[in-house]
């Protein structure tokens, strides 16, 4: 049974510092999959990943020292359901304002009668094909559930969101949490930091990690300072696109494009 590694650091309150992949490639993502992050973060959500894609990239991660996490599109239970038999065993979930949904996520993670996943191990990446001994029986333990707290109506009803038995973090998105608030495009506002700064408290407060992503150094050390456990210090697409456009600039004269991380996480 593989074993969860990223699950139990967090137990343990070690800080795990990830990056976000969205080229939905598999070469980069094992060449990133070298570079020494805790996680990756496969974003099947805003990046044009599917099923097919995620498979390719979590077989490129496999030979390395690095926690794939998966975000699907939405919660859904059918999706998760899939996500899992590749060999999924770490799931961001985005855009859960309730405690119901938080539970619901819990559950499609885990079998009956402890939770609603359907059983298809003998097709599953994830099983080994059936061949892990006992993986019906302990598979549950290696999940690790993780929920997106990215609206105002969710930061209302966080505290029930981080009660829930099962769920191992919360993650805060201030992309969509900035949108939310009346702030589109100001992931950075003073006003968004500290609405997260107080989540990770509260997070923290109930014994469960708190995470975020932000492209900024000074803010990542900041959330972690202020408890957050798993941070995504940046994106693929963003370095890519900085770097290519400073090398441009430096023999063009011109900018080519605007300078990554002024303001955005994405």
């Amino acid at each position: 049974m593989p074993i969860n590694s990223f699950k139990r650091a967090l137990k343990e309150q070690r800080p795990q510092i990830g990056l976000w992949v969205g080229l939905a490639d598999s070469y980069a993502a094992e060449l990133l999959a070298s570079t020494g992050f805790d996680w990756l973060l496969i974003d099947a959500e805003h990046a044009p990943n599917d099923p097919r894609s995620v498979l390719r990239q979590l077989q490129a991660m496999a030979p390395y020292p690095v926690h794939p996490i998966v975000r699907p599109v939405q919660g859904n239970v059918e999706l998760i359901k899939q996500y899992l038999d590749l060999g999924t065993q770490t799931l961001l979930v985005p855009m859960v304002e309730t405690a119901e949904q938080a539970a619901l996520m819990v559950a499609a993670s885990r079998y009956p009668p402890r939770g609603v996943r359907g059983v298809g191990s003998a097709l599953a990446r994830a099983s080994r094909w059936n061949q892990v001994d006992g993986y019906l029986q302990s598979c549950d333990d290696e999940m690790c559930i993780l929920v997106q707290v990215e609206s105002v109506a969710a930061l209302d009803n966080l505290e029930a969101i981080a009660a829930v038995p099962g769920v191992d973090g919360v993650f805060f998105g201030p992309a969509d949490l900035s949108a939310s608030m009346g702030l589109i495009g100001k992931p950075m506002d003073p006003a968004v930091r500290d609405a997260i700064g107080r989540g990770i408290a509260t997070v923290v407060g109930a014994g469960k990690a708190a995470g975020c992503l932000t492209s900024d150094n000074q803010v990542a050390r900041d959330y972690l300072a202020q408890g957050a456990t798993f941070v995504a210090v940046g994106v693929d697409t963003s370095l890519l696109v900085k770097a290519a456009s400073q090398l441009a600039e430096a023999f063009k004269g011109t900018p080519t494009a605007a300078p990554s991380g002024s303001g955005s996480v994405y």
